[in-house]
């Protein structure tokens, strides 16, 4: 069985920030047990804001050039910590860096896909991490979340881990609820179980629940089982991977595997506007798979760029599609209602194509 294990920063990091060598080794340890048992297993781990913050004399919150700078000086610190206690286990840890960028590029993607299953070929241990010293406001995304779904859906595994610090998602927030009790097994994750989950869970992390479910969600679309639990629980990796009961909150996956692409526009990238069809439009787009054409458009809510990812809305406001648009808010406002024979030639007469648009769940 293939398994990626991610472990966020909250879980992994002390409260003054500092790398827990009790935790990496407890993680380690039950790798090494998983490894014995003959599944392969590819490591997430966040922390190295977190871990290069103290060796800078620094403290959170800060401007995105100094995170940058703590990831910086905190990355190589981090894996060295992942590949001794690694090494202690007779294993060999390869560090892999990765970005968004590398989920929507299809030359990216394939290379990135190529190197891990290398490395997993050479029983080698991937440690991957958000190349956080060069990113932009990725680098407050999710505490690696997103990240350790889209890993999971490139290296086709069937057990993603999500470590955090709470026994996985409870009834109600247990500092508030003392009665609140682990929900054992989602179906589905639906906006009841995404408004119980809350925002984030701790000032060292910037995942939270919330984030836990959201990847949840892409995880399941790629037909992964996942399992949110806390890392310090004994055993774990190897009960969660076994599917024993009460290790944590178990979303179950979905028949359906969507592209990455397609995972990444639908769940992992933010929408900075809505573009209003009418119906027609939206009967031909959910039935036919086709693109969006200016002629079916009605209204354009908010300001934004080409490329950007926008909700699609129905006459009646209700969201049933995302994409990137070939065109400005500006443009496609402008345009909008126009058959295409009556488009500027020098204006793509696509707003969505088919390629970038996917019918939200």
């Amino acid at each position: 069985m293939l398994v990626v294990a991610k472990i966020g920063t909250s879980s992994l990091t002390d409260g003054s920030g500092r790398i827990d060598e009790a935790m990496v080794a407890k993680v380690t340890g039950e790798v090494a047990v998983l490894r014995a048992a003959g599944h392969q297993v590819v490591v997430v781990t966040s922390g190295a804001i977190a871990a290069g913050l103290p060796a800078l004399g620094l403290v959170r919150p800060l401007d995105l050039p100094t995170l940058q700078a703590a990831a910086a000086v905190g990355q190589h610190r981090l894996m060295r910590t992942w590949d001794e206690h690694l090494a202690g286990h007779g294993l060999v840890a390869g560090q892999v860096l990765l970005a968004p960028y590398d989920f929507v590029e299809r030359t990216q993607y394939l290379h990135a896909r190529q190197t891990l299953t290398r490395l997993l070929e050479l029983g080698v241990v991937p440690v991957v991490n958000e190349n956080d010293a060069v990113a932009d406001d990725e680098i407050r995304y999710g505490d690696n979340d997103n990240l350790a779904a889209l890993v999971a859906h490139l290296v086709y595994a069937e057990v993603l881990v999500l470590l955090t610090d709470t026994a996985g998602l409870l009834t109600a927030d247990p500092r508030l609820d003392a009665a609140a009790t682990l929900i054992e097994e989602i179906v589905q994750v639906d906006t009841a179980l995404e408004a119980l989950a809350g925002g984030t869970g701790s000032a060292r992390g910037s995942g939270g629940m919330a984030s836990k479910l959201a990847a949840a969600k892409i995880a399941a679309w790629s037909g992964v089982r996942v399992v949110i639990a806390a890392a310090a629980r004994p055993n774990v990796l190897v009960d969660a991977v076994a599917g024993r009961p009460g290790v944590g909150t178990v979303v179950l996956p979905r028949g359906r595997r969507l592209p990455a692409r397609k995972l990444w526009i639908a769940f992992a990238v933010g929408a900075s506007g809505t573009v209003v069809v009418d119906e027609g439009a939206r009967r031909a787009l959910t039935e036919r798979a086709v693109s969006l054409l200016p002629a079916g458009v009605v209204a354009v809510k908010g300001s934004f760029g080409c490329g950007a990812a926008v909700e699609l809305a129905d006459p009646e406001g209700r969201i049933f599609a995302k994409g990137l648009v070939r065109q400005a808010a500006a443009t496609i406002e402008a345009l909008a209602g126009r058959r295409t024979a009556d488009l500027p030639v020098e204006v793509p007469h696509e707003v969505i194509h088919r390629d970038d648009l996917v019918l939200l769940p």
